[in-house]
């Protein structure tokens, strides 16, 4: 009887287990972080495309922080612009969240850290960011160029301190959340379909950022 039984237990988990790990591959597929960790300092990251909307010259680097969440590396944009962006081109998500980790260093016009989420081009796309000069958290969509105000909420930013931002998105409902904390929720369908996810500054923001992840729900 015994035996049997195990003949019965081993059948029933040699069919069971492929199809867990199965449904853990399709959970997992779709979702990465990126540390910067493995790239190269003072070069673009591997895969990344940058840009800026606008006129200007952005520069974004890896750059080694002693203070990253996720040590050695950090993404640092430090140069200037209307409104620079590093995306991620090959991805393209209509439905998910991204979400960074970010450090405001210093700007006189603007202390800001963004994330990028159905980027068609460098002139389309939805945009959230925290601004430390501002204390406030917005939500943005870009048309032909055009920055359109979609939110502004207050939220403390202080500068220098690493802060987490992330977007949730389906369809037309966008969730914002900074440091876990759930800010507003919003409905908007300026852009519709899938694009690619990435990182935004604006003007003289000096800014870092660590571990981006994005995911496909």
């Amino acid at each position: 009887m015994e035996n049997e039984r195990s003949r019965i237990l081993k059948k029933a988990l040699a069919l069971i287990l492929p199809t867990l790990a199965s449904v853990a591959i399709m959970t997992t597929t779709h979702a990465e972080t990126v540390s910067f960790d493995r790239d190269a300092p003072g070069a673009l990251p591997a895969g990344w495309r940058a840009g800026v909307t606008g006129r200007g010259f952005p520069k974004w680097t890896v750059e080694a922080d002693a203070t990253a969440p996720s040590k050695p590396n950090v993404l640092k944009q430090s140069g200037s612009g209307f409104f620079p962006w590093c995306v991620r081109p090959e991805v393209s998500l209509e439905t998910g969240y991204v979400e960074v980790k970010f450090k405001p260093l210093s700007g006189k016009e603007d202390q800001a850290g963004g994330l990028v989420w159905r980027w068609k081009d460098g002139d389309n796309y939805y945009v959230a960011r925290a601004n430390a000069l501002e204390n406030n958290v917005s939500l943005y969509y870009t048309a032909n160029g055009r920055r359109n105000t979609i939110k502004y909420v207050d939220a403390p930013v202080p500068g220098n301190t690493w802060h987490t931002l992330r977007v949730d998105f389906a369809g037309a409902e966008f969730l914002v959340s900074l440091d876990g904390r759930r800010l507003f929720t919003v409905r908007d369908d300026a852009l519709e379909g899938p694009g690619a996810v990435g990182l935004w500054s604006k003007a003289d923001s000096v800014t870092e950022f660590e571990r981006f992840e994005y995911s496909a729900d």
